[in-house]
């Protein structure tokens, strides 16, 4: 049977889950009766809330007696660590771009990493239904980009499809068809058969998968020769060791799920059950004279954070998982499949360095971890600095923002503060098109400022470009907190008091502790503050309103916006229910003697 690898890159939110979905529906891999919903392949809780791929995912579609292997990756820049594993199964890719946005920070990232790999592009403009797209233009940016990137003659003469994954159509030219057939048929007659070299079997380890009947689960594909049921074979460690083992049993993937085969030839991709140990980048070889395959090389991370147990107070009451071995534990079973993270040791035996690719890759971490019942206190993102040439250098990003253009004077004056510097602005439509350069610490906290100066109109994406010279200091946030004296159950009679000073975190009746950050300063400096005072009743009775007070809603803050709101003295405490702000030291005095100490010091 005839196969092809394709895998499908784009930018996020460009539609990439739901172009396979469409997929899916087209080559029936559902029966017509059966309730699928949207969104099939994203399929954990995080992804759906958020709209988001965060793991890559494969599935096997049949179309005209052709196996198609599809493998969904993530666009974020942040899970490229995913993507560059993946696009090793693959033979071609699917560059899906938007016919308004055209080719965005990560639409450049992952092309990238597919035009070096020596993969076929077949290019996909999505979304013509929409209004103000200019899918001619789109093309025009997506060669100049393929030329900019040094693509081979060969991948310059792309294959360009049109179409609507919402509506369910896809053609060579821009009329509207009845389905996606003319996608899949281009998928079939340009991505090449996987190429076939003769010589002993061979099987990179891209993924993993994990079943708590059958272990651990090594995904890849198979380069050379042919694996079998019951083989004997070498794996060829990452440190050059080799490890006798058996395959005990072996999958293919068949529509959503595998099917057992005795069985799998060299270009087919297939999970392998019965190896003990092995790591992703590790080759599955031949017994008798094994080979290993070039390690897969995954670029460094650019932040850190100190994740420790939870000595808060209100420690234990919500987690199952508490202890620093907990905590431990499961950072280092997260490594085993999250290629772009590291983790080291500090000289306290309860607080980790965890390195990753950006916040949003630390934060869905520490998001899954909390829903898994963990108990955990992370500390404000740092960004890596290297020295290069006796130079201290930092991380800088490539940011790209639309915004209507009204807005565009507050969005360059926001990021020129942080140290950008904008190379390019030009017009689309209405809307605006800015590029910068910027340090990756002057991103940690721009979101939720420039989408409260654009009245949240601003598109903001970037993706990590180079190291380069330090940009000296960047403002920060300019407010100070209020923080809690004491503990107890806040009143709406203190709150009342205090809202003149601040806007609150917390609601009246919520528990807290001292230490505790309830609220933002409206001034610089921090503030301490009694939100549990209650009203001294007496028996007379006064005129007026005396009893009402009104009180504004708390503001609601996401993990994200957390770590990027607190400062170097304060941390996030996460629990399976809350995410409460709190200083590192939460006795008043302690903090008071450690500003005086610095002081001297300074």
């Amino acid at each position: 049977m005839q196969i092809r690898n394709i895998a499908i890159i784009a930018h996020v939110d460009h539609g990439k889950t739901t172009l396979v979905d469409k997929i899916i529906h087209a080559t029936k891999v559902f029966r017509d009766n059966q309730e699928t919903g949207e969104l099939i392949m994203d399929n954990n809780d995080l992804e759906r809330e958020r709209g988001i791929t965060i793991l890559s995912k494969n599935i096997s579609v049949n179309y005209k007696d052709v196996k198609i292997n599809v493998i969904d990756t993530p666009g974020h820049a942040d899970f490229g660590g995913e993507v560059e594993r993946v696009l090793k199964m693959a033979d071609g890719v699917v560059l899906l771009v938007d016919a308004f946005e055209g080719p965005m920070p990560q639409t450049r990232f992952v092309l990238q990493k597919a035009l070096e790999l020596n993969l076929r592009p077949i290019v996909v403009i999505n979304k013509v239904d929409k209004p103000n797209c200019r899918p001619d233009e789109v093309h025009d940016a997506v060669f100049e980009l393929f030329f900019q990137l040094d693509a081979t003659e060969d991948q310059l003469n792309f294959p360009t499809i049109y179409g609507s994954s919402k509506q369910g159509w896809f053609n060579t030219s821009l009329t509207p068809t009845e389905d996606i057939t003319p996608l899949l048929d281009t998928i079939l007659e340009k991505v090449p058969e996987p190429k076939v070299t003769e010589g002993t079997v061979q099987m990179q380890i891209t993924s993993l998968d994990y079943s708590s009947f059958l272990g651990r689960i090594a995904i890849g594909k198979v380069v050379r020769g042919t694996l079998k049921e019951g083989m004997p074979v070498q794996l060829c460690k990452l440190d050059g060791s080799m490890v006798k083992s058996r395959i005990k049993e072996l999958y293919t993937f068949e529509g959503m799920g595998k099917k057992k085969v005795t069985e799998v030839a060299a270009g087919d991709i297939c999970a392998i059950v019965g190896i003990e140990d092995f790591q992703i980048g590790e080759t599955v070889a031949d017994f008798e004279n094994p080979e290993a395959l070039p390690v897969i090389a995954i670029d460094e991370p650019t932040m850190n954070m100190q994740f420790s147990i939870n000595n808060s107070p209100f420690f234990g009451r919500e987690g199952k998982f508490v202890t620093s071995r907990n905590l431990r534990d499961r950072l280092n079973k997260e490594l085993e499949k999250n290629l772009a993270l590291r983790v080291k040791d500090t000289d306290d035996a309860d607080k980790f360095l965890v390195y990753g690719r950006g916040i949003l890759h630390l934060s869905v971490l520490v998001e899954t971890m909390r829903r898994e019942g963990y108990e955990l206190t992370v500390g404000q993102p740092q960004v890596i600095t290297k020295e290069i040439d006796g130079q201290k250098c930092e991380p800088y990003e490539s940011l790209v923002v639309d915004v209507p253009s009204e807005f565009s004077g507050k969005v360059i004056d926001l990021v020129t503060q942080r140290k950008g510097e904008m190379l390019i602005m030009e017009s689309k439509g209405e809307m605006q098109h800015l590029e910068f350069d910027v340090p990756s610490r002057g991103l940690i906290g721009l979101r939720s400022q420039m989408l409260t100066a654009t009245a949240g109109e601003a598109v903001m994406a970037h993706r990590f470009s180079e190291y380069k010279p330090w940009k000296g200091t960047i403002p920060g946030r300019n407010n100070g907190v209020l923080v809690a004296k004491q503990a107890g159950t806040t009143t709406a009679y203190s709150i009342d008091k205090l809202q003149d000073r601040g806007s609150f975190f917390v609601d009246p009746g919520e528990e807290i502790y001292a230490g505790q950050i309830l609220a933002e300063h409206i001034k610089p400096g921090d503030l301490n503050v009694n939100a549990v005072e209650g009203k001294k009743l007496t028996n007379m009775r006064a005129s007026g309103s005396d009893g009402t007070s009104s009180i504004t809603p708390k503001i609601q803050m996401t993990l994200e916006e957390c770590m990027e709101y607190i400062q170097q003295d304060e941390c996030i405490e996460v629990t399976p229910q809350s995410i409460r702000l709190r200083k590192i030291m939460l006795d008043e005095n302690d903090r008071a003697k450690y500003a005086k100490m610095l002081k001297i010091e300074a």
